[in-house]
């Protein structure tokens, strides 16, 4: 069987689960793990990943400062060259730039996947950390390596082109979700709450839907806001929560598994995501993928690749960005026309089946690392 070697910087955030997850679904390729350093608090990392620092220590990130500087360590090369890979995929242009060298290492042809921030965020705010000049720096010798640059939306592919990215390299490739872990709840169980599930950051929009829930709360008292995730914002939200006087809980990170569990008692998840001042945009947010093949109905903006993923009208309701007003009376809407949310919750299931199902997306995934390999020959310098 063919080797992947699938290469993040920082493997992996919690907030990644996607690769994994696609990694694993792999059934005609092996994915290893490469990296520079292991990511603080991340996901487990499969056995015969391979790192460069072992732990998230300083000593690992100097070493991880001096590859991405240098893109020479010899050891690390030679374990990455002993796992004999066929192709390597990088995640993020950031890190497509660094796996240049270890793409080169391996004489083996390049893919990255761009997901959204990597692509949509201001270039001044790179030139301004030295991880961003060094970026900066190989991305035109990154431009004529790579062999393929998969996008995870239509959007991404457009803002792609606009950032100089070499249009005829550009693929669009939906990123799928596990249609056997994320399915519609067997149980009766009531559906109240209104769930957020993202980093607590302000692309994501959290503010907007604590404006929203004013309102809803005061048609429906037992509509409760769940929100799952951690970051800079989370005090100031909260803050804004108790001011508001909406029954509100804010969980932290979770895992997957819990994730689902409150997808089973969500009558409307929303992350109604927007353009943040950096130029950060939603690529597409696989978050939402998950929550309508459990048919949950989705609300939230008409921003980024979200129209991709979500069929308005359909599946869910999208509002101006920022428009908190026209929030609250989607997610009214859902809470008060059982008819309807019936409807959209069965479309949804379905939309999900035909679009994003994890297996299908992989297979076709496959077929563009069998394309690269019988073209690509090795990645050049």
């Amino acid at each position: 069987m063919q080797v992947a070697l699938i290469y993040r910087n920082e493997l992996l955030p919690r907030s990644e689960t996607f690769i994994l997850e696609q990694a694993a679904s792999l059934t005609n390729f092996r994915p290893v793990f490469a990296g520079l350093m292991r990511s603080k608090a991340g996901l487990p990392l499969p056995d015969g990943s391979i790192l460069l620092g072992q732990d998230n220590s300083v000593y690992s990130r100097s070493k991880g400062m001096l590859y991405r500087a240098t893109g020479v360590w010899p050891g690390f090369h030679e374990r990455i060259r002993r796992a004999g890979a066929s192709l390597v995929n990088a995640h993020f242009a950031m890190d497509g730039a660094c796996a240049l060298p270890v793409a080169l290492a391996a004489k083996v042809p390049l893919i990255v996947t761009l997901h959204g921030n990597d692509v949509t965020t201001s270039e001044h705010l790179h030139r301004r950390a030295i991880r961003g000049q060094l970026y900066l720096l190989r991305r035109e010798r990154m431009f004529s390596t790579v062999k393929v640059f998969l996008c995870s939306s239509d959007f991404l592919r457009r803002s792609a082109i606009e950032r100089g990215f070499p249009e005829d390299k550009l693929k669009v490739h939906y990123i799928g979700v596990d249609l056997k872990l994320f399915s519609p709840p067997v149980t009766g169980q009531p559906r109240r709450n209104v769930l957020f599930v993202g980093r607590l950051v302000e692309k994501k929009g959290c503010r907007y839907l604590i404006r929203a829930m004013q309102q809803v709360q005061s048609q429906f008292p037992l509509a409760r806001l769940v929100i799952i995730g951690d970051g800079p914002e989370r005090a100031s939200l909260e803050l804004q929560a108790r001011e508001a006087g909406i029954q509100c809980e804010f969980r932290g990170a979770q895992s997957s598994h819990v994730v689902r569990q409150e997808l089973s008692s969500a009558r409307v998840f929303c992350v109604p995501s927007v353009k943040a001042k950096t130029g950060d945009s939603e690529g597409l947010g696989i978050v939402f993928a998950e929550a309508q093949a459990m048919g949950v109905p989705v609300v939230s903006s008409l921003h980024g690749g979200i129209p991709e993923v979500v069929s308005d009208g359909v599946t869910g309701l999208l509002a101006p960005e920022r428009d908190h007003e026209r929030l609250a009376q989607h997610i009214i809407r859902f809470f008060s026309d059982d008819t309807f949310w019936n409807d959209c919750s069965r479309k949804a299931v379905s939309w999900v089946a035909d679009n994003f199902d994890l297996q299908k997306q992989t297979a076709q995934l496959e077929e563009i690392y069998r394309g690269v390999i019988q073209t690509g020959g090795q990645s050049q310098q």
